[in-house]
């Protein structure tokens, strides 16, 4: 059976002009992974091993092994690729050193850095690419639940600042505000109604109206052909967000008030999780042709639930409301005491600086002073007499 690796997804296509091909997974280390996996799909034996290697084998480490057997030139590239990156390092580094006054957390640091082996800087091993497909693939297994704590921060901060500003208006003003609030909320909710992802009613929808088909013509499989626009037999994530456009329309327009575009990139999100959790049988995060028939045969296909947009799903709870505006108050009041311990450390050097310059004036007096009386000893006439 063909088998396709996560990285491929997002580092390999026959189209290097494509723009989708060059899209960035969000990893701080993408421009290293990126171009180690590059240069060892150029290899010809690596190649056929990562194309035949199922998701479960790679996660364990058995194609990290095939790196002893690829061309001296590969590994030549790689190894100055690991010391660029041992470079990159050691400069973020300084520079975070530099900017926390050398109270730097090393421990926290050094997994961050848990890709490559730092303790070998010159040669990449066996184990630096064991470390990069283990890092690359967890990393990217919770990127998508890193991205729904952001938005949830997000909507909370907007909810705050919402809160905080109805808290500066009077009674009459406050209520219009409220008002103009519960309407907006209403006008966004009042959209066509959204077909279930990745349901027959909602890929026909794309393959009548971005397509020009006759939906009476709807092909699963020749769907799937038109949308697997890099033709190489799978739906990637981005292919799959692309067939969600139509959905989101409906629900959001940029030039609208009560819709935030924020908002329409979680709702894709959503759209693509849930598709994926219930037709990539085989969770490599790749949906291919296979899965994608089987799934179409399936009666949620046919005959889905409804679907529950952001708007009847709020994004957090009133607990976790109540212990993000703690935070911030904590926050608030530990910037506050900053700032009247630094007022009190710059009324300190002041009153030293003051000191000081009082100790300076007494000084130059007292300079002065003697300076007048040796001036004036030298200047008394000499008395002669005698006795």
């Amino acid at each position: 059976c063909f088998s396709v690796s996560l990285f491929s997804q997002f580092f390999y296509c026959d189209d290097r002009l494509d723009k989708r091909c060059r899209q960035d997974t969000g990893l701080h280390y993408d421009r290293y992974l990126r171009e180690v996996i590059d240069f060892l799909e150029k290899d010809q034996h690596f190649r056929e091993k990562l194309h035949n290697t199922d998701m479960e084998d790679i996660k364990q480490g058995k194609l990290a092994k095939e790196l002893d057997f690829v061309s001296h030139h590969v590994r030549t590239k790689l190894d100055e690729l690991k010391r660029q990156e041992v470079n990159r390092l050691r400069t973020l580094i300084k520079a975070k050193q530099d900017l926390e006054g050398g109270n730097v957390d090393h421990q926290a640091l050094l997994k961050q850095f848990e890709y490559l082996n730092h303790m070998n800087p010159h040669t990449f091993e066996v184990d630096d690419l064991d470390r990069l497909i283990k890092s690359a693939t967890k990393d990217l297994e919770n990127y998508d639940k890193e991205r729904h704590e952001e938005f949830k921060r997000y909507e909370m901060m907007k909810e705050h600042d919402r809160r905080e500003h109805l808290k500066t208006l009077d009674d009459e003003d406050r209520k219009k505000e409220e008002e103009h609030y519960e309407e907006m909320k209403k006008k966004h909710a009042d959209h066509p109604k959204v077909n279930h992802p990745g349901s027959q009613n909602q890929l026909k929808e794309v393959w009548e109206e971005a397509d020009g088909l006759d939906p009476e013509d709807f092909d699963p499989k020749t769907f799937f052909n038109l949308h697997d626009t890099n033709g190489d037999g799978f739906f990637d994530e981005q292919e799959l967000e692309a067939l969600f456009t139509k959905e989101l329309e409906k629900i959001y327009d940029p030039t609208n008030e009560e819709d935030d575009m924020v908002e329409m990139e979680e709702e894709r999100l959503r759209m693509r999780e849930h598709v994926m959790n219930e037709v990539d049988s085989n969770k490599d995060r790749l949906v291919s042709l296979d899965e994608f028939l089987v799934a179409t045969k399936k009666k949620e296909f046919l005959e889905p639930d409804s679907w529950e947009t952001l708007e009847q799903n709020q994004a957090y709870t009133d607990e976790e409301m109540r212990e993000f505006e703690e935070h911030l108050a904590q926050q608030e009041q530990d910037l506050n005491q900053k700032a009247v311990d630094l007022q009190k450390q710059r009324d300190e050097l002041q009153r030293q600086q003051e000191q000081l310059n009082a100790q300076k004036i007494e000084l130059q007096q007292a300079v002065e002073h003697m300076e007048r009386l040796k001036s004036q000893k030298v200047e008394l006439p000499e008395v002669h007499g005698k006795y």
